[in-house]
């Protein structure tokens, strides 16, 4: 059986170099109709149970650890239940506080009782409102009972509460990780026994494609479980301050009457720049008037005479 299977992956080899995306998607095909095979029963069986169990309860289940270590006393560890779900719990809170300050301090107290930790806050004072915002990671067990302590930093605006259920996607991701470490591990039997060089730097090209795939899929998995593993609770609280106006001052007769003085003085100086400004149409009106006039003292001196 042995050395049929190594006469196999020989012949895999030699056609790599003409082949190579085509041996891939079989490699992997095959890997995953193998692991169907082995896990079709427990597959079956978390299926029942998932449909059988029943919701969760209102403080959610904490999350298992994705690679727990052996236990102290050597026994084998008995493998997580199948009924457990992939909750992610999000909530949206804003509250109105008299005091930002002891709000702060208050805070602080509530994430520290809580185990909790805050990952993000931003703070902004502007006219009328002084306003905090911040992000907190809590376990699910303690996610209730944290946002019910919200209630008592002051008046409640707003609450909205979400939750994304991602049992379908975690599995979805933690298959094809095993997959593509399995193929890797293919790829990596096949270069130990590859003589030639284009065979070599073929399979070696596609360990390093299998290698990205898998960084990727690592990285997609380590996001969601940090997202189950800790509920999400967007905190705003402001506070109200009050609009400085300032008053009317009070002018003294003194006061006033430099004033007058200053808003006569700046007329006086706006006529006269005015007169200045328009010189050309005085210039024009004197010349009028003077042509005028003297039409009529001739006009009048031909009457006369004439009379």
């Amino acid at each position: 059986m042995r050395t049929a299977l190594c006469n196999i992956l020989a012949i895999s080899v030699l056609l790599l170099s003409a082949c190579g995306k085509q041996e891939s998607t079989i490699i992997e095909d095959k890997i995953l109709k193998e692991n169907v095979l082995m896990e079709a029963p427990a597959l079956e069986l978390k299926q029942h149970d998932v449909a059988a169990a029943p919701p969760p309860p209102e403080a959610p289940p904490a999350p298992e650890d994705p690679q727990p270590g052996p236990p102290a006393n050597g026994s084998v560890p008995t493998a997580a239940p199948a009924s457990a779900r992939k909750i992610i719990y999000h909530a949206d809170v804003r509250v109105k506080v008299e005091d930002l300050v002891k709000t702060n301090a208050r805070m602080d107290s509530l994430t520290h009782a809580y185990g909790a930790y805050i990952s993000d806050a931003s703070e902004e004072r502007q006219e009328g409102q002084w306003e905090h915002q911040m992000k907190i990671r809590v376990l699910p067990g303690q996610f209730q009972k944290l946002l019910n302590s919200l209630n008592g930093l002051g008046t409640l605006q707003s609450k909205t509460l979400s939750t994304d259920d991602v049992t379908s996607e975690h599995a979805d991701v933690s298959a094809r990780l095993r997959t593509k470490r399995a193929v890797e591990q293919r790829y990596v039997a096949l270069l130990s026994q590859a003589k030639k060089i284009a065979d070599i730097l073929a399979i070696e090209e596609k360990i390093g494609e299998v290698r990205e795939e898998i960084e990727s899929t690592e990285s997609r998995l380590k996001t969601l479980n940090d997202q189950i593993g800790y509920s999400t609770i967007t905190l705003t609280y402001f506070q109200t301050l009050p609009l400085n106006r300032p008053e009317a001052p009070v002018l003294s007769f003194a006061s006033r009457f430099t004033q007058a003085f200053y808003s006569g003085w700046e007329l006086l100086t706006g006529l006269v720049l005015a007169l200045v400004t328009a010189w050309p149409l005085l210039l024009l009106g004197a010349l009028g008037f003077v042509a005028v006039r003297t039409w009529r003292q001739r006009r009048r001196a031909q009457l006369e005479t004439e009379a």
